[in-house]
């Protein structure tokens, strides 16, 4: 069954919740603040992401607009769960990346309803395990990256910085960006930077040929000429 993590810092919304979809037979996994949500969204690979607005740290809506940043999770659902009720919440909810938005006081069954709607909505028909640009292919399952039939040692860096760069379909990806999404870090700093320059460099000596896909786009970051990607 699919996995919910419910992002909330009220101990009794928590409880309730849990006992909800656990019923349901959903797997529950869930965070108090903001970091520790977007850490639980790497770690624990949830299927939906149940999300209050007023959180200690980060916010419930800069949570959601770093989601949809990370190329890794820019297809996560987002539900709202608030009780914060005007319209212009509701409108910046939705306008941020959030799917649904939904206030407390809430409807058990609603809630369930919209929640089972929003991962039938999303659930791919044929996931992809295998992306192809050129001559290059990516088994995500077996973690493995081969040009023209030949195997390439990637370090996980490396491979995730190649994989997060061909999810963007030729969109930029930020210095930031790449930190939070292939090192876990929100914040850059020079040191970090460079690391991800280093990191680049190697990757694009080790991609042969197709290193060249990769551009550098100065002071923002990097992007990858995908071509035709192909996905299996």
């Amino acid at each position: 069954m699919a996995k919910i993590l419910i992002v909330e810092d009220m101990e009794s919304v928590v409880t309730l919740l849990r006992s909800l979809f656990e019923r349901e037979g959903f797997e529950v996994t869930t965070a108090q603040d903001g970091l520790e949500a977007l850490d639980a969204v790497r770690r624990e690979k949830p299927d939906l992401v149940l999300l209050d607005l007023v959180l200690p740290g980060l916010d419930g809506l800069e949570v959601c607009r770093r989601i949809r940043q990370d190329p890794l999770t820019a297809h996560l659902p987002i539900i709202i769960l608030s009780g914060k009720e005007e319209e212009t919440d509701k409108v910046i909810g939705l306008e941020i990346g959030a799917d649904d938005y939904i206030t407390k006081p809430f409807q058990a069954n609603e809630l369930i309803a919209r929640v089972k709607g929003r991962l039938r909505r999303s659930a791919p028909t044929d996931p992809a395990r295998v992306l192809k640009v050129g001559s290059l292919e990516m088994q995500l399952d077996r973690y493995t990256v081969t040009l023209e039939g030949k195997l390439i040692h990637l370090t996980s860096k490396e491979f995730n910085l190649l994989r997060a760069l061909i999810m963007t379909n030729g969109r930029v990806l930020s210095r930031d960006a790449l930190l939070e999404t292939v090192w876990g870090h929100h914040k850059g700093a020079d040191l970090q930077s460079r690391t991800i320059d280093v990191h680049i460099r190697s990757l694009r000596n080790k991609l042969g040929p197709e290193g060249y896909r990769i551009f550098t786009v100065r002071n923002v970051g990097y992007r990858l000429d995908p071509g035709s990607v192909q996905q299996h």
